[in-house]
Order: structure tokens, then sequence, then C-alpha cells
């Protein structure tokens, strides 16, 4: 027999912790997006100085589990009186900044590669055109570089934005309450597993979703070949060839 009363009353205290969720993720992808902007310039360098430690970072982010990354930092930081006398203590002394802080580097690794790949995937011809017409540095990346990086890259990125959802629940593991550890002091307290993960698992289905769909609204407004022909705009016929016979 479903239990809608408890389902109900579970759904209303994991949406209470729902605010904590969104701003892990709002907070570490403005961050690691940040972050990866740095990284992709450095990587794509000619200088080696530059190139290979953005490579040591992508390598590093990318080959080791956020659940240690999350920990080394949230447990092994603070051990440090360097890091308690400095102003990073200010950020790394609450759960809540350490999470932030561990998710936005990785997923900056994560997306330093994706933007490298729409980087490459600009048409040579393009850039060629850009500077024939005398575009400066800065005109040529603002208007031919940038926007091409973006079109190619947002597929991936999305699917980047959908793991940083779900890795949010990895925060409830150093104390920060979202929805996943709400959902666990509920089946602490009620030993009823399967509802309450069922009614979590729900609200990180609707938020990545959500976060599907802005992704494809931004990808269908950066690619104006992909919007269908308004239905009122008739389309012109070409008149048929005057017979001389």
């Amino acid at each position: 027999m479903i239990d809608f009363a408890f389902l109900a009353d579970t759904m209303l205290k994991l949406l209470g912790a729902l605010p904590i969720t969104l701003a892990l993720f709002f907070s570490s992808l403005t961050l690691g997006l940040l972050l990866s902007l740095g990284v992709v310039s450095m990587r794509v360098s000619r200088w080696p100085f530059l190139s290979y430690p953005a490579r040591f970072y992508i390598m590093l982010f990318r080959g080791t589990p956020l659940m240690i990354q999350m920990f080394l930092i949230y447990y092994g930081l603070g051990q440090f009186p360097a890091i308690r006398d400095s102003f990073l203590w200010v950020v790394l002394r609450s759960p809540y900044g350490c999470a932030v802080v561990s998710l936005a580097l990785c997923t900056a690794g994560y997306t330093a590669e994706i933007i490298r790949g729409g980087l490459l995937s600009v048409p040579q011809g393009q850039i060629e055109a850009g500077q024939a017409v005398g575009m400066g540095r800065w005109t040529l990346l603002w208007r031919v570089i940038g926007p091409v990086t973006l079109r190619q890259a947002l597929p991936a990125y999305s699917t980047e934005a959908i793991l940083l959802v779900k890795s949010t629940a990895l925060a409830s593991l150093v104390t920060v309450w979202d929805v996943t550890g709400v959902a666990q002091q509920i089946i602490q307290r009620t030993y009823r597993t399967m509802e309450v993960f069922i009614c979590a698992a729900l609200i990180y289905l609707i938020l990545n979703f959500l976060v599907v769909r802005v992704v494809a609204w931004i990808e269908h407004r950066l690619s104006p070949h992909l919007r269908e022909r308004p239905k009122d705009v008739p389309v012109k016929q070409t008149p048929e060839p005057i017979s001389h016979s």
C-alpha cells in the first residue's frame, strides 16, 4: 500500500533543501566555467611552461574520483597552518565552501577540454577570412571564434552540467544538507529507503530536464539554420518559363 501522506511529507522536506542544491550547482558551475577559461587559454598556449601545468591540472582532476578530491579539500587542507592563516580559510572553513571549491575544480578540468574541442573545430578558413577583412585579435575572437566554439561545445557542456547536478549529491558526505543529505536524515529516522530516494530521484530528474531544455534553447538561438520557417511567411514561387512556341 502506497503511503501518499508520507511521500508528500518527504517531498516537502526535500524541496526545503532544494535551494542548497541549486546554490551548490550554480556556484560551482560559474566558478568552474571561469576557471576553465583560464585553464584552456594555458592549454592551447605555445609556451610549454603554460601548457604543461594546464595538462597536468586536467589530468589530475579528470583522473581522480570527485569524492576523494572533496575529502582531501575538506579534511586535508585544514591541517596546514598556511591555509588556516590565509584568506582561503574564509571559504575552506565551511563545509559548503569546501563542496563548492571541489565541485568547481573538478568541473573546470572537464569544461576546459570541452572548450578546447570547440576551439579546434573552428574552420581555419573562417579565421583567415576574418583576418583578411582586417579584424583584430579580439574582434576575431568575439565575432568568429567565440560563437563557433560556443555552438560546438554546447552539446558536450550540457552533459557536463547534468553530471554536475548529480555530483552535488556528494556534498552530503561533508555535512552539507542538500537534497541528498536531507534524504539520508529522513532514512535514518524512518528506515524507508525506497520511498525517500524515489522522491529525491524525482527532484534530480526534473532539475536535469530543465538543464537540458535551457541548453537546447540556447543552442537553438545560436543556430539560425535550425530554426523553422514561420508558417505565415509565404514561400517565394519560381515563375514558369514563357513558351516561345
